[in-house]
């Protein structure tokens, strides 16, 4: 249930694994909002954090900079644990976060593609992860400085009767972004991913902003669309092309795709784990996607 301004909301003790674009600003928030928040990173930017805070920049939330504790490992009891990594970087950042330190915490993955939750699963409690999605553009321009360039920053948590969920999700609408708790986390996932892996596809594959792939390879994007959504069906989570495709045409023409932005940058793509998500999964479902794995296979083939 959405909290109120008269209805106080718990502090809460939150450890944020990777405080980039995403974890950065949902950790800035977090504290601005009078929580306790740890942000777990490398030792340079842990030290930064300490020293200076988060900046923000956000037309949306405003710009200010808020103050948080930071360490380069979990050793303390916390509420909640939100994996803003991203998924080329999962392994190595979840030494941060040993299970026994964990304990009994939630722990609430925001990341990109479908594989993830089984992985965690096997690492830590099952019953407290609660695998979730966010829609958002932010950008970590330097440690503790983030970017918010999208007008909206809305949260989908998924679990039934999980531990401090709701809690969680009072103390993050409290802050700002829009937040609902969702019972099916493999809609939820696959909602996202229908949405992602075209649009994040095809414009690292032409190297374009949103409003000319679109226009320039729209039979292309309507073949990742519609081979997305069948895969998604397939998985139990209906998709409707349709309507895909006119969230497409309603974006921003200059948007660009987080993995496109990191091909630009030169950083590891998260390739494997959207494209390939989706095959492996088309494959397991016997569902024909012929232009994912051509676009997929050429982003390979380029060193992508």
């Amino acid at each position: 249930m959405p909290n109120t301004p008269n209805t106080p909301v718990p502090r809460l003790t939150v450890a944020v694994l990777g405080p980039g674009g995403v974890g950065g600003l949902l950790a800035a928030l977090l504290s601005r909002s009078g929580h306790r928040v740890l942000c777990l990173a490398g030792e340079e930017t842990a030290g930064t954090l300490r020293t200076t805070g988060i900046q923000v920049r956000s037309a949306r939330f405003g710009d200010f900079t808020a103050s948080v504790d930071a360490d380069t490992a979990l050793r303390e009891p916390v509420d909640a644990c939100l994996i803003t990594v991203k998924a080329t970087a999962l392994d190595a950042a979840l030494t941060r976060i040993p299970p026994e330190a964990l304990g009994d915490a939630l722990l609430v993955p925001f990341l990109n593609g479908v594989e993830h939750p089984a992985l965690l699963r096997a690492r830590y409690a099952p019953d407290r992860v609660a695998p979730s999605v966010i829609r958002v553009e932010s950008t970590r321009t330097a440690p503790g400085l983030i970017e918010h360039t999208s007008p909206f920053a809305e949260i989908d948590l998924t679990g039934d009767k999980v531990p401090r969920l709701e809690s969680l999700a009072e103390a993050l609408t409290a802050a700002g972004p829009a937040t609902r708790v969702l019972d099916d986390e493999t809609t939820a996932l696959w909602a996202k991913m229908s949405f992602l892996a075209p649009f994040a596809l095809l414009t690292t594959r032409y190297a374009l902003p949103l409003g000319e792939a679109r226009t320039r390879h729209r039979e292309e994007l309507a073949s990742l669309v519609a081979e997305t959504a069948a895969v998604s069906r397939a998985c139990g989570a209906p998709v409707d092309p349709a309507q895909a495709l006119a969230r497409y045409d309603a974006f921003p023409p200059a948007a660009k795709s987080s993995m496109q932005r990191d091909a630009e940058a030169g950083r590891p793509l998260e390739l494997d784990a959207i494209g390939g998500a989706l095959l492996r999964a088309a494959d397991r479902h016997g569902v024909p996607v012929p232009v994912t794995a051509r676009i997929v296979r050429e982003l390979r083939e380029a060193g992508r």
